[in-house]
């Protein structure tokens, strides 16, 4: 495979110097101008030369931005500027803690639309297709950058804020949209709406989606339902608000591509803090390389991944990582000595095309912390679900029809876990 090359300034380098020499521009910055990293920084030695040196930069955690926040409210002392420079404003859904503020200035918000310009080339989307948003436009960063970068490519977008699901709806079929950007969850409730409707979704004019914000896109089983429904292509977007627009998949639909060119990727011990080997599952650390008005340096997302050294056919040199986002790790839950994600169960249900939709629920019974599957459908098969589940994960989990329309739906992320258990260890 070629090796791709960058440029910094007159020279033309490959890419783990472009990064070290891009690493360094930001320390040596942040050092000078960020409070919050002037603090965290004082014991590095500078400049940064492999990254066996890197592992000499301590973490960044998000409990620590939300701190910092509360201690100098309301955005913090990572926001490098004074607040005049900055342009957006953004907040995290708060589904792991406290909500964290971040803003943006008009170079950062650029280097956004240019990471989100990668997600799109990798779709395929170009100025030939209509794009259709179905999101609500609130803080939640969720597709604004999409919005933006769409626009940088010439793309006609076709808004769907505020509309109801029947309006989005129909919106993509009249206005003959080529292009859905939705999160899983959401493209799965549209496809139900369809049939309540009786709308040929299947026959339309879309022959794209991509998914974000939660880690269905990359997950087999979720990925076809989809496709099934729609008869179109589904590709994976991953990003974070702290963080950037990181990772897209490619055609060949095996994982993610981390954009190296603006992110420096690490997989570590979640425990140990140790780089993991190839070939094990650890937690992603990033470091954005482009977003001087709200750095983070070897930042922990707390999303595990495979780590791996294999090359993706489709030609892009960027890091793969081998089915995307597999888990949270303060998603895992031990129960009865099993270690359990919720996207593990997710992957099995989704092999049942029946299931419209489902909530896993976590439960203590005579002291013993146990979990179950609600599942909305019509078709016999929960006894076929139990026996799958638990050859699949090796513990017995519980499978219980509710009626139809009685579980929640979502249009960004998804809360289909409700952790009921008296003591959170088992």
């Amino acid at each position: 495979m070629t090796q791709a090359i960058y440029q910094i300034h007159e020279n033309h380098v490959e890419l783990k110097i472009y990064q070290l020499q891009r690493l360094n521009q930001l320390l040596v910055f942040a050092s000078q101008f960020n409070e919050f990293y002037q603090e965290k920084l004082q014991s590095v030695r500078l400049p940064i030369r492999s990254e066996e040196d890197m592992r000499s930069i301590p973490f960044t955690t998000k409990h620590e931005l939300a701190q910092d926040q509360i201690k100098y409210p309301p955005f913090g002392r990572n926001h490098t500027y004074p607040e005049t420079s900055y342009i957006r404003y953004h907040q995290t859904s708060g589904t792991s803690g406290r909500p964290l503020k971040v803003l943006d200035t008009t170079e950062s918000w650029n280097w956004w639309q240019d990471c989100w310009l990668e997600v799109l080339k990798s779709a395929g989307v170009s100025s030939r297709d209509r794009l259709f948003l179905a999101f609500s436009f609130g803080p939640f960063i969720g597709f604004w950058s999409a919005y933006e970068a769409a626009k940088k490519a010439g793309t006609l977008v076709i808004p769907g804020g505020g509309q109801s699901s029947e309006e989005r709806l129909y919106s993509i079929m009249e206005n003959k949209a080529s292009v859905l950007l939705c999160t899983p969850s959401y493209a799965l409730h549209l496809a139900e709406v369809a049939v309540k409707n009786q709308v040929d979704i299947r026959n339309s004019s879309l022959r794209t989606i991509v998914l974000a914000g939660e880690p269905g896109g990359s997950i087999p089983s979720v990925r076809q339902h989809i496709e099934n429904l729609w008869g179109a292509k589904v590709y994976d977007h991953v990003g974070m608000t702290e963080m950037g627009a990181y990772g897209f998949s490619c055609s060949h639909q095996h994982g993610i591509h981390v954009n190296e060119a603006q992110f420096i990727a690490e997989i570590i011990d979640p425990v140990s803090l140790e780089p993991v080997p190839a070939g094990e599952k650890g937690e992603l650390v990033l470091t954005n390389l482009g977003r001087y008005g709200f750095p983070l340096i070897r930042y922990r997302t707390g999303d595990m991944v495979f780590n791996s050294a294999d090359s993706c056919p489709c030609g892009n040199s960027f890091r793969l990582l081998p089915g995307g986002i597999i888990g949270r790790a303060d998603d895992m839950v031990i129960i009865r000595g099993v270690n359990i994600f919720p996207q593990s169960i997710e992957a099995i249900i989704r092999e049942f095309p029946d299931i419209v939709e489902f909530s896993i629920v976590y439960y203590t019974e005579e002291e013993m912390n146990q979990v179950k599957v609600q599942v909305e459908t019509e078709a016999d098969i929960l006894k076929t679900l139990r026996t799958v589940l638990r050859e699949r994960l090796g513990l017995r989990i519980e499978v219980e029809q509710v009626e139809a329309g009685s579980l929640p739906r979502f249009e960004m992320k998804s809360r289909r876990v409700r952790d009921l258990r008296l003591r959170k260890t088992s």
